[in-house]
C-alpha cells in the first residue's frame, strides 16, 4: 500500500495526529517494520505457517486447548483469577502466548515509541522505515456489548399482593387475547419488558472471543502495570489468520533517518522504557539505552 502520511520528526508526527486524523476515538499501533516490508497487521497466532495450514475446526480446537492449559496454571501465579475467556486470553497475550488479540494503544506517543525504539534492517543491511498505524474502522467495544447484555430488571412481588401463577392478569381489565397482544406491543414500544418467569431473569453473556463474528475492541483489566502505563487496548480478531484490510487503518511512515532523534525526544518527554515497562525489565532496558546506546547521563 502507499503511505497516507510520512514524517521525519516528532513535530510533524504530532501535527499529523492533530490535523489529519478523523475527529473520533482512534487506536494506534507502532511497528518497527512496514506492512510493505512483510509485517502485516494480523494477530500473533496468525503469523505461524503451521497454524495457517489448519482447518477452521482444528485451529479453533487448538486455540481453546492452549487457553485451557494456560488457565490451569494461572492459580499459582496470579492473585486475581479471570472471570471469563476474555480476561484469561488477555493475560495470556500479555505474557507472550500467541492469541487472536492484537496490541493497540490510545496514546499515539506510545505507538511512536514502539515504532522507533529498535530500528530494523533488511537482508542487505539497509535501514528500514517504521510506521504508526491508526485504526479507523470503528469496531464495536466489548464494554458496550456487555452493557447491552444486562439482564431485565423485574419488580419483586411481596407475599400479600403476588397473584397465583395460573391467574390471567388481563382478566380484571376485560381484555381478550387480541387486546393482550396489542397491550404487549404498546409496552414494548415504550421500552418496558413484557417477559415473565425465567425468561425475564435471564442474562445473556457476551460471546467468547472464540465465537465473535466481527472485530471487537477490548479494554483489558489492569492485570499488569504495563497495560496501564502503555494505555493498552486489545483488538479481538474474528478472523485471526487474516490481516486487517486497508480500509481499516491509516499508515504514518516514520523515516529511518529520524529514529535516533525521535527516540531522544521521547526520552526527554518521559516516554521511555522505565515508564512504559514499570518493572525490572523496564529499568534494565532504560539503563541499557541511556548508558550503552546513547551515552547519556543518569
Amino acid at each position: 500500500m502507499s503511505a497516507e502520511f510520512t514524517v521525519d520528526n516528532l513535530k510533524d508526527f504530532l501535527d499529523t495526529i492533530r490535523k489529519e486524523l478523523p475527529a473520533k476515538r482512534c487506536y494506534f499501533r507502532g511497528q518497527s517494520k512496514l506492512i510493505d516490508a512483510g509485517y502485516e497487521l494480523r494477530p500473533s497466532i496468525g503469523r505461524y505457517e503451521e497454524v495457517q495450514r489448519l482447518g477452521f475446526y482444528e485451529r479453533d480446537k487448538l486455540e481453546r486447548h492452549c487457553l485451557d492449559t494456560f488457565e490451569n496454571h494461572l492459580m499459582t501465579y496470579v492473585t486475581h483469577l479471570p472471570r471469563n475467556d476474555w480476561e484469561t486470553l488477555a493475560i495470556a497475550q500479555h505474557h507472550g502466548l500467541p492469541t487472536r488479540f492484537m496490541d493497540w494503544t490510545t496514546n499515539p506517543l506510545v505507538a511512536l515509541y514502539f515504532a522507533v525504539r529498535n530500528s530494523k534492517r533488511d537482508k542487505n543491511g539497509d535501514s528500514l522505515d517504521s510506521a504508526v498505524y491508526v485504526l479507523i474502522s470503528e469496531p464495536k467495544r466489548y464494554v458496550d456489548l456487555k452493557r447491552n447484555q444486562s439482564s431485565v430488571v423485574r419488580p419483586i412481588p411481596d407475599l400479600v399482593t403476588e397473584r397465583p401463577v395460573e391467574e390471567d392478569a388481563y382478566e380484571d381489565y376485560g381484555l381478550d387475547e387480541e387486546d393482550e397482544h396489542e397491550m404487549d406491543s404498546v409496552l414494548e414500544e415504550a421500552g418496558v419488558s413484557v417477559e415473565t418467569g425465567e425468561e425475564a431473569g435471564e442474562q445473556k453473556d457476551v460471546p467468547s472471543p472464540f465465537d465473535i463474528t466481527e472485530n471487537i475492541i477490548y479494554d483489558p483489566p489492569h492485570v499488569s502495570p504495563r497495560i496501564r502505563a502503555q494505555d493498552g487496548v486489545l483488538l479481538a480478531c474474528h478472523q485471526p489468520l487474516q490481516p486487517l484490510e486497508e480500509r481499516d487503518y491509516l499508515e504514518i511512515v516514520v523515516k529511518h533517518e529520524s529514529h535516533d532523534d525521535i527516540r531522544q525526544q521521547l526520552d526527554q518527554y518521559g516516554v521511555f522504557d522505565k515508564q512504559l515497562f514499570p518493572d525490572l525489565d523496564g529499568i534494565a532496558k532504560w539503563l541499557k539505552y541511556r548508558v550503552f546506546e546513547i551515552g547519556g547521563a543518569l
